[in-house]
């Protein structure tokens, strides 16, 4: 419990430092966004732990069991916990943390070699760190959007336009939250049946022999990737 609020108060106090400083540069007034911040924090206390009972019936969050085989997914929370009881229980992986710690002077390393080599071309540790403890399922979306904002960036003449690199990243944020306002909703008809496959299609619809959810899937993921190139590198008229 101490090492979950000391995570959740380094969270928010960073949060709230980047809004200050957004705050100071576009001239807003310091005790307004103050204010809204403590009404912010004040709501997602209220609003986040009937939403997390929610996901954690219809879908399970980090471990696995019998009733949930494939939990959503939670890193941060799951390095934050093994870390705490390390700690209070003597337990610290000392010979991982080793590991971590040389790998990392490795990585710094070839990143400074590559720096004064080619500066198009970088290893930076803290992409490698995340890349590395990251599952699958986040790495490869965050490695795809990589590649889109590379050319992209080609596309509009190597980021000339900040004003495009913006609406790109903001489209980005906005997928980013209706995912998770999707994946809430789908929650509320998989905990009312009991079902988990309450929205799935039909195990019959078959296309070639694949299962259409699958194709389904990747032509939708495929056309929210040409859109997002799309809004990141389409020139104004």
């Amino acid at each position: 419990m101490i090492g979950a609020a000391v995570c959740s108060a380094l969270s928010i106090a960073g949060d709230n430092t980047q809004d200050l400083k957004c705050g100071q540069l576009v001239g807003a007034t310091p005790w307004k966004q103050q204010v809204i911040m403590g009404i912010g924090a004040v709501t997602s206390a209220l609003v986040l732990a009937p939403v997390l009972n929610l996901l954690n019936h219809a879908y399970g969050i980090g471990v696995a069991n019998d009733a949930h085989a494939h939990p959503l997914q939670a890193p941060q929370a799951t390095m934050i916990a093994a870390i705490s009881k390390a700690m209070f229980g003597g337990t610290l992986p000392w010979p991982m943390i080793l590991t971590g710690i040389g790998l990392g002077i490795v990585v710094i390393c070839i990143d400074e070699v590559l720096r004064r080599g080619d500066r198009r071309l970088r290893c930076p540790v803290l992409a490698v760190a995340v890349g590395m403890y990251l599952p699958m399922g986040v790495s490869v979306p965050i490695l795809i959007g990589g590649v889109l904002s590379h050319f992209a960036s080609r596309a509009r003449g190597g980021g000339a336009s900040e004003g495009l690199a913006s609406r790109g990243m903001l489209y980005a944020a906005g997928m980013i939250a209706g995912e998770s306002l999707t994946g809430v909703i789908l929650a509320i008809p998989i905990v009312v049946t009991e079902h988990a496959d309450a929205m799935a299609l039909p195990l019959s619809w078959r296309l070639s022999g694949t299962h259409a959810g699958l194709l389904i899937g990747v032509l939708l993921y495929a056309l929210l990737g040409w859109l997002l190139y799309r809004a990141a590198s389409k020139r104004e008229s």
